[in-house]
């Protein structure tokens, strides 16, 4: 049985959930650290100006190191608003955003108190429509011993680091972007790219 150890992560990249449709057993860690200008709260769409980050702001934490799953989600700036005329301004010609915005659009009007169990939801909600369906746990300790079929992501996947350098077993697939025209093929942004624009098929892709 092949195991992965991911981070929480917000709307995650593609790479995220290939390793979700590839591993037998995934345990999202939830006793790390909090790290700042990771995927824990930021993701990266494809706009009309080119790749485009959005940032979960978040409430600064006592101490200098907080578990993720004490994270909470700050109401600073309107962001659920900035983010979801973002999404919409980005992917509204896309041919399944149609299909699929009544399932996202709620979680921009609801207010999760945890970064963690928002970025989860949107994980299992994204992978209902996927139609994929991972094993997943969730860590009661930070994990360091790990099997040798154990696989440690946790901070592999991450956005300031070079996916074709440490991470070989991804090997992004093109598929369809409404700006390809503009920009090239976008590889690695979040999955919800791949899910807009080629809706049933992008299990296909991973």
């Amino acid at each position: 049985m092949k195991t992965i150890y991911l981070s929480s992560a917000y709307l995650a990249p593609v790479e995220y959930y290939s390793k979700l449709k590839a591993y037998d057993k995934i345990y999202i860690e939830q006793h790390d650290h909090y790290v700042k200008q990771t995927y824990r709260n930021r993701c990266n769409i494809a706009g009309p100006e080119g790749v485009l980050s959005l940032s979960v702001p978040i409430i600064r934490p006592d101490t200098p190191k907080c578990a993720m799953k004490d994270i909470r989600i700050s109401d600073h700036g309107n962001w659920r608003h900035l983010h979801w005329n973002a999404i919409e301004s980005a992917y509204n010609n896309t041919p399944f955003f149609e299909y699929y915005k009544d399932d996202l659009r709620p979680f921009y009007e609801n207010k999760y108190t945890f970064l963690a169990d928002f970025n989860e939801e949107l994980r299992c909600k994204i992978c209902e429509l996927m139609d994929i369906s991972p094993v997943v746990e969730h860590t009661a300790s930070y994990h360091t011993d790990f099997l040798p079929d154990e696989a440690d992501y946790r901070e592999v996947i991450h956005p300031k680091k070079d996916y074709t350098e440490v991470d070989k077993d991804f090997l992004p697939k093109p598929y369809y972007q409404v700006f390809e025209s503009r920009h090239g093929f976008l590889p690695n942004l979040s999955v919800i790219d791949l899910l807009f624009n080629m809706g049933p098929e992008s299990v296909l892709v991973l």
